[in-house]
């Protein structure tokens, strides 16, 4: 077991996690060490030097949690051990170890909306309507009829109400029938779930990622939900293929309840001085009104991520758009970003299906980390790889073959991990298969080939990351959008004594930006950056061009 503790020379940051940016590591797919085709601990451990070099503040683990993986690790069985899969206990603690060595924060998955069904608790729950753990998850009576108590529907396809023959009843699931959703109206699961957390703690974790934070609560009184409304109509939470968008989801989640739970959550870790707390919210319609609500103050949340950046159009419009209503809406809140994530495509494929990806990646990476926020990089968006085009006998998720062919699931960002151009699987497994196939286009953005290009994508990131961490402005500072040229996306970032314009063409062809009235700039050598215009000069862009500059 190991903790970051204050020193002398290094004094307690209990402020880090603003404006940090954090790895996100997908266990089964970074580094493959006992060679059976999946990643493991070991393999992670092997490889943070690589992690730590990039220049982040933290990595954030998806979940290692002993499971059936029916959902891939989302559905836990066992909270406080590792699966057998990803290795053991005294894996994770010297995987701990070395990360903070290193200086990484280690920031680890909580899946608590829903359980497996495997775990002691719902084999318990689902005996009778008298056991102790009776009410620890969602269950109704059916409607007279037989059929479900309301119109309440699973993000994974379907009734989100399964029946259970043993108590004649049904129990509610988001998400596969499979990962039971827990009653948290019931004090004693919300003890329970706090002492898992609690256990990690003790172990010397800097916070958690918490999965569909705004999922904990239903309603009691089983409302259905009505109709979304054509003008607020969105596919950011589902794909649109699934019918789970035409509700608006009042009583199913994002419910007001949530909120003292999330006081409770705050002080455990208040317990435990710099440790720290991101949110995963899912709310088509709502979900910047709910971080507001969840991070705002200093008793809940301290970040949170929306689907704003994870879909929607790459224009300046919708950018514009998402950062204006923030600030307006959550001025007091805290946004994590990220442009992809192990649920979504690879927001190189996403945005851009075809043209200079090179160019592409470097603007996308110096937006994000020139942004308002703490940010999340996702495994491989810094080598530039594309979304897996996979074929169907491939697939693995439950929720891509559920869907298909519209929707392909999650697969195709969850592929292996690249490490060597020429090695077998990319240097990710020795087995003679990895659980996913490596695409081959991936294996000639693996980072050995990187290295060698001064140009490269890899090092840009390393660079930017470098330019970000040594200017405040870009950290903690304030943002402000300002009116620029269609195609274009800028803004000022400005803390104590320092402003900087970052100016981004979001086309594919050239763009002039007129400097705004009295406004001077001066160049400051940032990463990918076009020269300072001369004078009150125009400032000429690149398709995917970018500049940033210090305000005169």
């Amino acid at each position: 077991m190991t903790e970051q503790k204050s020193t002398p020379e290094r004094p307690l940051d209990r402020d880090w996690w603003r404006g940090a940016v954090i790895y996100q590591i997908y266990p089964r797919s970074f580094q493959d060490h006992n060679g059976d085709g999946v990643g493991d601990l070991v393999g992670i451990t092997e490889r943070l030097d690589y992690v730590a070099d990039l220049g982040v503040d933290a990595i954030w683990l998806s979940p290692f949690f002993t499971s059936p993986m029916k959902d891939f690790g989302y559905d836990v069985s066992n909270y406080r051990d590792v699966d057998p899969i990803f290795g053991t206990l005294g894996d994770f603690d010297r995987l701990l170890e070395k990360a903070h060595s290193r200086g990484l924060k280690v920031i680890i998955d909580q899946v608590i909306s829903h359980t497996s069904d495997k775990h002691p608790w719902f084999a318990e729950s689902r005996q009778n309507r008298t056991n102790p753990r009776h009410d620890w998850y969602m269950w109704a009576d059916p409607n007279p009829d037989g059929t479900p108590p309301n119109n309440w529907l699973s993000i994974f396809g379907g009734s989100a109400w399964t029946w259970d023959s043993r108590r004649m009843q049904y129990y509610m699931h988001n998400f596969l029938t499979s990962q039971p959703d827990l009653n948290f109206h019931n004090p004693d699961v919300q003890d329970a779930v706090l002492g898992d957390m609690r256990f990690w703690l003790e172990r010397g974790v800097d916070g958690f990622r918490l999965d569909t934070v705004n999922f904990y609560f239903a309603s009691l009184g089983l409302e259905s939900n009505p109709v979304v409304k054509p003008e607020d109509f969105n596919a950011s939470t589902a794909p649109a293929v699934n019918p789970y968008n035409f509700q608006e989801h009042l009583y199913d989640k994002s419910r007001p309840e949530n909120l003292a739970f999330l006081t409770r959550i705050r002080s455990l870790l208040d317990e435990y001085p710099g440790r720290t707390s991101v949110g995963e919210i899912g709310d088509s319609q709502h979900q910047l009104e709910v971080m507001a609500q969840y991070t705002s103050g200093t008793d809940k949340l301290h970040m949170a991520y929306t689907f704003d950046y994870l879909g929607g159009a790459f224009d300046p419009g919708h950018f514009r758009k998402s950062i204006d209503l923030t600030e307006k809406d959550a001025p007091n809140g805290w946004i994590c970003l990220a442009f992809s994530n192990h649920d979504v495509v690879r927001h190189v494929s996403r945005w851009m299906s075809h043209g200079d990806r090179e160019a592409f990646g470097k603007l996308t990476a110096s937006m994000l980390l020139t942004m308002r926020g703490s940010v999340c990089l996702y495994q491989g968006e810094e080598l530039g790889l594309t979304e897996a085009e996979l074929a169907f006998e491939d697939l693995v998720d439950p929720y891509g073959i559920e869907f298909w062919p519209q929707f392909k699931g999650r697969d195709g960002c969850r592929t292996p991990m690249v490490w060597q151009s020429s090695a077998h699987l990319g240097g990710f497994s020795t087995a003679p298969r990895a659980w996913l196939p490596v695409p081959g286009d991936h294996l000639l953005k693996a980072p050995d080939l990187q290295e060698k290009q001064n140009d490269s994508l890899l090092h840009h990131y390393r660079a930017t990351l470098k330019f970000r961490r040594e200017h405040q402005a870009l950290v903690k500072g304030t943002i402000k959008t300002l009116d620029a040229p269609n195609g274009v996306l800028m803004f000022t970032r400005s803390t104590d004594g320092e402003t900087l314009l970052c100016a981004f063409n979001m086309t594919g062809g050239p763009i002039v930006v007129r400097l705004p009235d009295g406004l001077g700039v001066r160049g400051i050598d940032a990463p990918g950056s076009v020269a300072a215009p001369v004078g009150d000069g125009d400032i000429e862009l690149p398709a995917f061009g970018s500049f940033i500059g210090a305000v005169l």
